[in-house]
């Protein structure tokens, strides 16, 4: 078996369908084209992966999906998120930074992108005097349209196949059970805005440094999520290095978390991958690093060999 069948279900996906899924999804097309003058779908802007996104989130029930492809349409026009990379400033990107740190390195062994979020090192209260909980939220949907239109663009050129996935590594060394609950409003606006209108972007959650009195608070957070993505977490103690390592090659998980990579500057502040290190052709994408260059101070081509 390959490390793409391995670590990756494609059951569900385009080129991998049933008679009956594919049916479905052509009956799903065929209905979003009559619903309101096909107000709500473009063949020609919406493409069959995304489409199969909802339609697996929803276990390809027509008008469970029709529902959650419309709600989401309708969500992004009030909430701008087409036009987001290019109208949102978040001048106090170095400041949410610091007091939440989260950021790409490198992708496993699949190709995907690998999203390290460091939970335990989070201060809300300072965080909450840099910025709002309604800016972090769109800075969170900021970073959704960033990861599907750049990163994953260019992990999939580089893969020279479909990614819609990333693997991510949530890390909660330092955190306080007992803060738990002035993090969990933050956690559950993001859960909410990730499973509601980027379903089935999560390939694979390690939950790493987990206190052993972590399985209280998991009992809260976990009826926030659908089956298939508790599915896809794996809660694991201090002991976590070898099952990371099953799934990122060792010269690109952090050496902070058992593998080999130390970035000049730091892994967290390195944001290396594909899309910026000069592997793929025509990237990095200067319009795609606005944010970070603008008020992060970071070079576009940092990565790039001269």
């Amino acid at each position: 078996m390959s490390m793409a069948k391995s670590m990756e279900n494609l059951s569900g996906r385009s080129g991998h369908l049933t008679a009956e899924q594919s049916a479905t999804l052509e009956q799903l097309k065929t209905i979003l084209v009559a619903e309101e003058g096909g107000k709500y779908y473009n063949q020609d802007l919406h493409s069959d992966h995304q489409l199969l996104r909802f339609l697996r989130a929803r276990k390809f029930d027509i008008p469970a999906s029709k529902k959650m492809w419309i709600d989401c349409q309708i969500w992004r026009k009030e909430f701008g998120a087409d036009d987001i990379l290019e109208t949102f400033e978040f001048p106090e990107y170095m400041q949410a930074m610091k007091f939440y740190p989260r950021f790409y390195h490198q992708t496993d062994k699949i190709g995907r992108p690998v999203y390290i979020e460091s939970l335990g090192a989070l201060d809300l209260q300072k965080l909450m005097s840099s910025t709002t909980e309604e800016r972090m939220q769109r800075n969170h949907v900021h970073e959704y349209e960033r990861l599907i239109r750049y990163r994953l663009a260019a992990c999939a050129l580089k893969a020279g196949r479909h990614l819609e996935q990333s693997l991510v590594i949530l890390d909660l060394k330092g955190i306080a059970l007992s803060t738990f609950s002035s993090v969990y409003g933050i956690v559950k606006s993001v859960t909410a805005i990730a499973q509601d209108y980027y379903p089935e972007m999560l390939g694979k959650m390690f939950v790493i440094n987990a206190p052993m009195l972590f399985t209280g608070v998991w009992s809260l957070v976990k009826p926030l999520l659908d089956e298939a993505t508790v599915n896809k977490i794996n809660i694991l103690g201090s002991n976590y290095a070898d099952k990371l390592l099953e799934c990122v090659d060792a010269d690109k998980l952090p050496a902070f978390f058992g593998g080999k990579c130390k970035c000049v500057g730091g892994c967290e502040n390195s944001d290396i991958g594909p899309w910026c290190d000069g592997s793929v052709e025509g990237y990095p994408k200067e319009e795609f690093e606005r944010q970070a260059v603008k008020y992060g101070a970071l070079d576009v081509y940092r990565h790039v060999k001269k």
